[in-house]
């Protein structure tokens, strides 16, 4: 039943996550923690960060850990194949029919509509994940500054993932 469960939820989130891994978070956020109950928020958010660091898409990545937290192997195999099923069939989908109707105006306009709702989502995220990740000043200094670092000074995520966890085992 769980591996139904597993492949149900992640089918739903691959279906319904517009803007990739991190638009994808809050679904994931719901069906695992307040839905299902398979874990709490700040091992949730534990786990996001070894997906940060772990090469490959997001959401792939998080379908294959939780998956296996939940159910080992084969509950990772079956919520990664229910992660990206939508996005292979819709892709197909695309793919046949986009050509055709790439230069129509409502083609256009519906992805026009689509980019605010990748924001809401995106933002909806950070704030999920800010609320486990702030759990002192220190953290709310650390994620400042790593942010300012990330967007104005333009210093790699895999050096700020570095430093963090370097910082991390100094400050804590």
């Amino acid at each position: 039943m769980v591996l139904l469960e597993l492949f149900w939820s992640f089918l739903k989130i691959g279906a319904f996550s517009f803007g990739g891994g991190y638009a994808m978070l809050p679904l994931i956020q719901k069906e695992i923690i307040e839905v299902h109950g398979w874990m709490t928020s700040i091992e949730f958010i534990d786990i996001l960060a070894v997906v940060e660091m772990t090469p490959g898409p997001i959401a792939i990545n998080s379908a294959t850990f939780l998956g296996y937290r939940v159910a080992g192997v084969l509950g990772s195999t079956v919520a990664t194949l229910g992660v990206i099923l939508p996005s292979i069939i819709i892709i197909l989908i695309i793919a046949h029919f986009l050509s055709k109707f790439k230069d129509l105006k409502v083609v256009d306009y519906a992805f026009k509509g689509l980019r605010p709702v990748v924001l809401g989502l995106l933002i909806s995220a950070g704030f999920a994940v800010s609320k486990g990740s702030i759990i002192d000043i220190k953290s709310f200094l650390l994620g400042l500054v790593f942010f300012v670092l990330v967007v104005f000074r333009k210093i790699h995520p895999i050096i700020i993932i570095i430093g963090a966890g370097i910082l991390g085992l100094i400050l804590y």
